[in-house]
C-alpha cells in the first residue's frame, strides 16, 4: 500500500526543437512542417508526483509546503525565458556574447545562465563607444537575461526527465517520501511524464 500525493506548478516560455524530425506518412495529409524548429513558446503545466508507504505524523505523505522551493525555482529560472540547447545550431547566432566559457555561470540544477555582469559591461562600452543606443544596449541585456542553456534539446520528454532530476536530488532527505513521478504539459492536449 503507498499513498501518491501530487502538486501543479505553470509558467511560460520558449524554446526551440532544432532536432525535430517528422515521418510525413503518420501526420495528416502528409505535413512536413517542422513548426517547433521555430522560435516559438508554451504556457506550460508541471506536476510533482510524491509518494510514501506510510503518512507521518501529520496524516500526510508531506505538505505541500515542502515543495514550495520548486515553485521559486520554476519562477526563477523558467517563468518567462527562453530555454535553449547549447548544442543548437543557431546558439552561436542568437547568442554570440555566449561564446566564451567565461560568459556563462554553471548552476547546480544543470543549466547555464548568462554572466550578467559581463554582459552590462559589454552594453556599457557599446553604448559609450556609439556602436548602440542606450535603449538598443538596454534590449541586448535584456535578450540576455531571459536566457536558460540547457545541454539537451528542450524537448518534452527531456524537460520532464531533469525536472525529475531536480526534484529527486533536492527530496531526497525528505524522510519517507519519494518522488514517484514528474508530468508536464506543454499544451492542454499535449503531455509527457517521466517516472524515477
Amino acid at each position: 500500500m503507498k499513498w501518491i500525493i501530487d502538486k501543479e506548478f505553470s509558467a511560460c516560455f520558449g524554446h526551440r526543437v532544432h532536432n525535430q524530425r517528422l515521418d510525413t506518412r503518420f501526420t495528416e495529409n502528409g505535413d512536413g512542417c517542422l513548426a517547433c524548429r521555430h522560435l516559438h513558446g508554451h504556457q506550460m503545466i508541471i506536476k510533482v508526483f510524491l509518494e510514501s508507504t506510510n503518512i507521518d505524523e501529520n496524516d500526510m505523505v508531506t505538505d505541500f509546503k515542502h515543495l514550495g522551493w520548486f515553485k521559486q525555482f520554476i519562477d526563477d529560472v523558467i517563468d518567462h525565458k527562453f530555454m535553449m540547447d547549447i548544442k543548437d545550431p543557431l546558439f552561436k547566432d542568437e547568442l554570440p556574447l555566449l561564446s566564451t566559457p567565461e560568459m556563462l555561470i554553471k548552476m547546480p540544477e544543470g543549466y547555464w545562465v548568462p554572466n550578467l555582469t559581463a554582459i552590462r559591461n559589454y552594453c556599457d562600452l557599446t553604448v559609450k563607444d556609439g556602436i548602440n543606443t542606450e535603449a538598443e544596449a538596454q534590449a541586448i541585456f535584456e535578450k540576455y537575461e531571459g536566457m536558460v542553456i540547457v545541454d539537451f534539446v528542450p524537448t518534452s520528454e527531456r524537460l520532464t526527465e531533469w525536472l525529475f532530476g531536480i526534484v529527486k536530488d533536492k527530496m531526497k532527505d525528505l524522510k519517507g517520501v519519494k518522488v514517484n513521478a514528474v508530468e508536464y504539459w506543454e499544451t492542454p492536449k499535449s503531455h509527457s511524464r517521466y517516472e524515477g
